[in-house]
């Protein structure tokens, strides 16, 4: 078995080819609860997808999303996300990604998603190259920041980046500091508001709900 239930999913693996999202509304807790439940307990009569790596359920610090997030090695099994889910997912495909070297067990998830006018993979390449660029001017990044994975969707019109952070308070904080809703105060940040071609973006914070994982010997699926 290879799983612990408060273990967040492993975003620095280099064998994840796919990543499948789905996100839904949960703002009654019994009924979220029950959903995920449910969900886990398709997971333990289902078939275990040898390319599924992990599936992980989050859900948001209100309370009121549950993002689903599976990582799969080679090609993604839509269809096993979608029976355990009841959602068709998202496939995205990791792009780039940066860390501290010193990665502290991250308190909070922030799930940045930004949807273009139109499919475009240059784009979507060219707005995280924009974001990153960005960071990389900082000269004193916020200190409860941990680590942030960009991802493409397959079908070119988003863009994902799954955000390590200490906790919520420092996320919050660092968008205090800036005061214009961006995680830096650097002036290329001004290059990625202004950023063409841009339908929608925004964020969530979120924190581990549950997580599964395959195992090596058996292919099944191991819980917490």
């Amino acid at each position: 078995m290879i799983h612990d239930r408060d273990r967040m999913p492993d975003l620095a693996r280099h064998d994840v080819g796919a990543v499948l999202v789905t996100q839904w509304n949960a703002d009654v807790p019994g009924r979220r609860q029950t959903k995920v439940e449910q969900m886990f307990a398709r997971l333990e009569r289902l078939p275990w997808p040898p390319q599924t790596i992990s599936f992980n359920a989050l859900v948001s610090t209100d309370g009121d999303t549950v993002l689903t997030y599976a990582q799969c090695a080679g090609e993604a099994d839509s269809r096993f996300v979608a029976a355990i889910t009841d959602t068709e997912p998202i496939e995205y495909r990791p792009y780039r990604s940066i860390g501290r070297d010193d990665r502290p067990v991250p308190g909070c998830i922030v799930v940045v998603s930004v949807e273009l006018e139109g499919p475009d993979p240059q784009r979507q390449q060219r707005w995280v190259d924009t974001v990153l660029d960005a960071m990389a001017a900082e000269t004193e990044p916020h200190p409860g920041g941990i680590s942030a994975h960009f991802h493409l969707s397959t079908d070119g019109t988003r863009i994902l980046n799954y955000a390590e952070w200490i906790d919520e308070d420092s996320h919050r904080d660092a968008l205090a500091r800036s005061g214009r809703g961006t995680v830096g105060t650097a002036p290329e940040w001004r290059a990625v508001q202004e950023f063409p071609g841009v339908k929608s973006g925004g964020f969530t914070r979120y924190r581990l709900l549950r997580s599964a994982a395959g195992s090596p010997s058996t292919g099944q699926p191991a819980h917490g």
